[in-house]
Parts: structure tokens; C-alpha cells; sequence
């Protein structure tokens, strides 16, 4: 069904531009923001430089089409449980609505994307 590709590839592009886009960009031509997110929380800046990799990784394995499956699933676990961490740290750090708030936006998102790839693959509209 031609809706669900739709909503799919909505879902999983706003994924991209957020996850994996946005950091590489912030990385790429203002490095000096790139730990903008990670240090208040007490990370080290290397561990920012890892999380923006990681991302790219794993968002880039959501929107290639012929990926397999199991490398998917792994993508979509990662940034799962990298949108719950950023959710348990904020609330333990700096305890802001507001920061908190978007990994669970991001990820009621990345469930729609991973829902719906998992509708495009029971029937069979996967492109294979």
C-alpha cells in the first residue's frame, strides 16, 4: 500500500535530518558546538564525537533500501537506546521538561518509521 511507504519514509527522513544529518552538519562546519549536548551532562567530548558517528551509521542504514534486515534492526535499536539514555540523563542531570521532551518525540517518530517498515515488509512491498 503506497500510504504506508508514505508514512514510512515521512517518519524515517525527519529521523535522518535530526539524527544523523543535523549532528554531522554541527560537526562538519561548527565543531565547536558539537559537544554542546553532551557536556552539560558531564560526558567527554570524545564520547560526543562517537554518539554523532554512531548516529550517521545508523540512520544511513535506515534509508538505504536494500540493506538487510538484521542490519536495520540493530539501527533502529541503537538510536532507540540512544534516545532513552539522552531521556534517563536529562532527567537525572539537569531535570529540564524541556530536554527531556524531544528523545521522546524523536523516538515516538522513529517507532512510526520502524512500524511501518516492519508493514512494508509483511507485505511484501519492500522493493525486492
Amino acid at each position: 500500500m503506497k500510504k504506508n511507504k508514505i508514512i514510512f519514509w515521512v517518519a524515517t527522513v525527519i529521523i535522518f535530518l535530526f539524527e544523523g544529518l543535523m549532528p554531522l552538519g554541527t560537526l562538519v562546519f561548527a565543531p565547536e558546538y558539537a559537544t554542546a549536548g553532551t557536556e552539560p551532562l558531564g560526558y567527554p567530548d570524545y564520547f560526543a564525537h562517537a554518539l554523532i558517528i554512531c548516529k550517521v551509521l545508523g540512520v544511513t542504514a535506515l534509508v538505504i533500501p536494500k540493506l538487510h534486515p538484521i542490519l536495520k534492526e540493530w539501527a533502529y535499536a541503537g538510536l532507540t537506546f540512544n534516545l532513552v539514555f539522552a531521556l534517563i540523563s536529562h532527567a537525572a542531570v539537569d531535570k529540564n521538561i524541556g530536554y527531556m521532551a524531544m528523545p521522546i518525540v524523536i523516538g515516538a517518530i522513529l517507532a512510526v518509521s520502524y512500524i511501518y517498515n516492519r508493514k512494508i515488509k509483511a507485505n511484501g512491498q519492500d522493493g525486492r
